[in-house]
C-alpha cells in the first residue's frame, strides 16, 4: 500500500527510484511508497526528468502538473501531482 496525502486536488506520495533499469515502468508498492524502475541514469537530472515523463503518462495528466518536491538527489524522493482525485492513485498501481 502507498502512503498518500490528497487535499484540495493535491497529491503527494513517495517514490523509490531504481536508476540504470533495462526499461521504465512501474513496479508498485514498496515500503509504503512507489516502486519506479528508470532507464536513464542519475547523472544531471536525467533519471528525475524521465520519472516526471513516466509517472505524467501513467497518470494521464501534464508533465508541469507533475513535481518533485523532496529528495531530487537521493533514491527516495516526494512526488506532488496537481490536479489530482482519489481515483488518481489506482492508476499509478494498475
Amino acid at each position: 500500500m502507498i502512503n498518500y496525502s490528497l487535499k484540495d486536488g493535491v497529491l503527494l506520495f513517495q517514490v523509490s527510484v531504481v536508476p540504470r533499469a533495462s526499461r521504465s515502468e512501474i513496479i508498485g508498492a514498496h515500503n509504503g511508497a512507489l516502486r519506479v524502475r528508470i532507464a536513464a541514469p542519475p547523472v544531471d537530472g536525467a533519471a528525475n526528468e524521465e520519472l516526471l515523463r513516466v509517472l505524467a503518462k501513467r497518470l494521464s495528466v501534464p508533465r508541469n502538473a507533475v513535481e518533485i518536491r523532496g529528495g531530487l538527489t537521493g533514491r527516495l524522493k516526494t512526488v506532488r501531482v496537481s490536479g489530482a482525485e482519489k481515483s488518481t492513485l489506482r492508476a499509478l498501481t494498475e
